[in-house]
């Protein structure tokens, strides 16, 4: 910002420009143009005027085509523009504010009044200046102050999944090779008319950056159980089927304590609840089935919650496609034709067309992301 306002007075009369200057300049630079086209290249020009003072009886290009020309250009826009003229009526005086002036000052011009009007527009344009300099400051601190503590969940967030994973000697980077085939699933699905509205932008977010709690339910299973290094006998295995209610019970919990802490309340789309309210949906009910012989509560079709079934795909596909103790990799291509045979049984078939549609995504993040075992 200048230290000196700068005032760019416009008239196409030579005696009228040298009025104004000399009335000015002893407060203010002073720009000086006689016609509209010289007017317009000056306001747009450094240094940039903080006030227009603008004749409107000038020939080729009046005040008015001026005005509207310093409206429609976002360098000049924001000026503030005073009518000096002779048209002295009132429809005159009152076609000039609609058209967006600050203020209309008749000829003869008062010394005094131009120079208390000139300065009430400068102020008020100055004001109104740092005014937005502050809010575009205070939002870019609330952006980077929004990341950081987006930043700071993600990574606890990312830490109890990891304490969870690390309690299961199999899963190696699982939480990370699933979180990547959820992205991909979800995208992809999103093009489709049905899922546009259901997937947008902040929702997809939730479901990406919750998918790796889904199985923090684990926590709670015993190590003789989940370390075990071999098949699980039925009992055991109805046990471990247990982590769903586990992880899902244990984030709606938190939710629950979050409302009943914060008297404000988030609202229901509001983050981190909505967050907590996918994670809790993924971690309940991704072994659900779309036939309804899933776990924990045979859930079926649709009632099963969309990111529970994006889920369950990328958790069967991971669990196919990488070793365990008592099995080895399995071939992606073989992967991919036991999903489809499950398509309508295990899966929502929808989501698994469009799952085998992303086979060469899939298998390169298979690859990228392997266990080094």
């Amino acid at each position: 910002m200048n230290a000196t306002p700068v005032v760019l007075v416009v008239d196409d009369q030579p005696e009228n420009l040298a009025i104004l200057g000399e009335l000015l300049q002893t407060q203010y630079r002073v720009k000086v143009a006689n016609s509209g086209e010289r007017a317009l290249r000056a306001a747009a020009s450094q240094p940039s005027p903080d006030l227009i003072l603008l004749d409107v009886t000038m020939p080729d290009m009046d005040g008015y085509q001026v005005l509207a020309q310093l409206q429609a250009n976002p360098l000049t826009r924001d000026i503030p523009v005073m009518f000096v003229t002779a048209r002295d009526s009132v429809n005159d005086e009152e076609k000039g504010l609609q058209l967006g002036a600050s203020d209309y000052i008749t000829k003869p011009i008062k010394p005094m009044v131009v120079l208390a009007r000139v300065k009430t527009q400068i102020e008020n344009k100055r004001a109104r200046d740092w005014l937005r300099d502050q809010n575009a400051y205070l939002e870019a601190e609330v952006l980077h102050r929004m990341h950081d503590n987006e930043m700071v969940q993600t990574a606890s967030l990312h830490a109890l999944a990891i304490l969870a994973e690390t309690r299961d000697a199999d899963t190696g980077l699982h939480i990370h090779r699933t979180q990547a085939y959820v992205g991909e699933l979800a995208r992809a699905l999103r093009e489709l008319p049905p899922y546009q509205k259901e997937l947008s932008d902040e929702k997809l977010r939730l479901i990406v950056g919750a998918a790796p709690l889904h199985d923090m339910g684990k926590v709670g299973i015993p190590d003789h159980i989940l370390r075990k290094p071999g098949r699980l006998t039925p009992d055991e295995f109805e046990i471990i089927k247990g982590h769903s209610r586990i992880g899902g019970d244990a984030i709606a919990l938190a939710i629950q304590r979050v409302r009943e802490a914060d008297q404000s309340s988030y609202p229901a789309e509001g983050y981190p609840l909505a967050f907590l309210d996918v994670a809790r949906q993924i971690a309940m009910w991704h072994h659900e089935r779309w036939d309804g012989q899933g776990y924990p509560d045979q859930l079926a079709g649709e009632a099963i919650p969309l990111a529970a079934r994006i889920m369950a795909l990328a958790d069967v596909f991971d669990a196919l496609t990488s070793k365990r103790t008592y099995k080895p990799a399995m071939p992606c291509e073989k992967a991919f034709d036991i999903i489809q045979q499950e398509s309508g049984a295990q899966f929502d078939p929808t989501l698994v067309k469009v799952f085998l549609s992303l086979r060469p995504e899939l298998e390169s993040i298979a690859t990228r992301l392997a266990d080094n075992t």
